[in-house]
């Protein structure tokens, strides 16, 4: 698929601060008129954070809210239906501000490895712990994405949909870095090719549709997301280190499209446009990339996501994101 046709130049992460979802649709649409995506509003509480939020899509698996976390259970409890109905609300006020709309349009979900390592087992140990549980949670969510995607698009059915994938512990998955219950312990880490298969069984729900990887982590695994499928990685531009510049090169050479976080997430005074973007240029200069590559290969966004930032100044960093992009496609060089 051609990357400058599936995506627009700039785009936000998914959450946003507050908790009217009319509000949200109306700033993700407005101030992206070329790239929309569906807002999340974690302030809402439990079933509205993105934990909770993917857990609501699962299909033939439920979680309830535990002092600990996601606990999986039995049956769909108050939490699984706030998620839902959650979920109805925002659905309707993204379905409100885009009448009409023909073009990308990106929706966020957890992906499996992330889900697996904050999901809670009856036992209170993280699914991850069990590599049948992770086998069926991962092909619960491919169900409920599946089912989610086709309810977007009969909906919007201009929309070309984006699939945005949450994967902020990957890393820690890939190293063994995820803590057990007891906190003195840790999960051994999960084997390379299992988690490549993983990700790209889940991908393949979005059969010929292009498909993000969204980590705010450092040390993103950029090879092992394209090898299983990514279009796009998504990550904060401020945690690359020039250890990731053969990766991040193979990977636009291979035709993968770089979401770019450069502007914060929380509050804080933002430079100006092309203040922001300079070191994506500097990175292109480094890696010998064409310039005129910039535009066609980058979209800009926020470092993360923007629950923790103000009103106002999520608006403002939605807009700024805007304007950067510009700026990289005017000033390539």
């Amino acid at each position: 698929m051609n990357a400058d046709l599936s995506f627009g130049s700039a785009t936000g992460v998914g959450s946003l601060p507050g908790g009217d979802a009319r509000e949200a649709a109306k700033a993700a649409t407005g101030s992206f008129e070329d790239f929309p995506f569906l807002p999340e509003l974690p302030a809402r509480g439990p079933g509205a954070d993105m934990i909770g939020r993917t857990a609501g899509l699962l299909v033939e698996l439920y979680a309830r809210v535990e002092p600990s976390g996601w606990r999986m259970g039995d049956h769909p409890g108050r939490d699984t239906r706030r998620a839902r109905s959650w979920l109805g609300e925002d659905l309707d006020a993204l379905e409100e501000f885009t009448q009409g709309y023909e073009g990308p349009l990106k929706v966020q979900a957890v992906g499996p490895w992330t889900l697996a390592a904050a999901l809670e087992l009856r036992n209170g140990e993280a699914a991850l712990s069990d590599p049948g549980a992770v086998r069926d949670l991962a092909a619960s969510l491919t169900e409920g994405l599946r089912l989610h995607l086709a309810e977007v698009r009969r909906r919007i059915p201009g929309a070309r949909l984006v699939l945005q994938l949450d994967e902020p512990s990957l890393t820690a998955v890939l190293r063994g870095q995820v803590r057990s219950a007891s906190g003195y312990r840790t999960h051994r880490a999960v084997d390379r090719q299992l988690v490549e298969a993983t990700l790209r069984d889940v991908m393949g729900v979005h059969g010929d549709g292009p498909v993000v990887v969204h980590s705010c982590a450092p040390d993103v695994p950029f090879a092992l997301l394209r090898r299983a499928g990514a279009a796009a990685v998504s990550f904060d531009f401020s945690l690359l280190t020039e250890r990731d510049d053969d990766a991040i090169g193979e990977a636009v050479e291979a035709g993968t499209r770089l979401f770019a976080g450069v502007v914060p997430g929380t509050d804080t005074a933002l430079s100006d446009p092309a203040g922001s973007v300079m070191g994506v240029r500097t990175l292109w200069r480094r890696l010998g990339l064409r310039p005129g590559l910039l535009a066609q290969t980058v979209t800009v966004t926020p470092a993360c996501g923007l629950a923790g930032a103000s009103p106002a100044y999520a608006r403002q960093a939605l807009a700024h994101c805007v304007r950067a992009a510009r700026s990289l496609a005017d000033n390539p060089e």
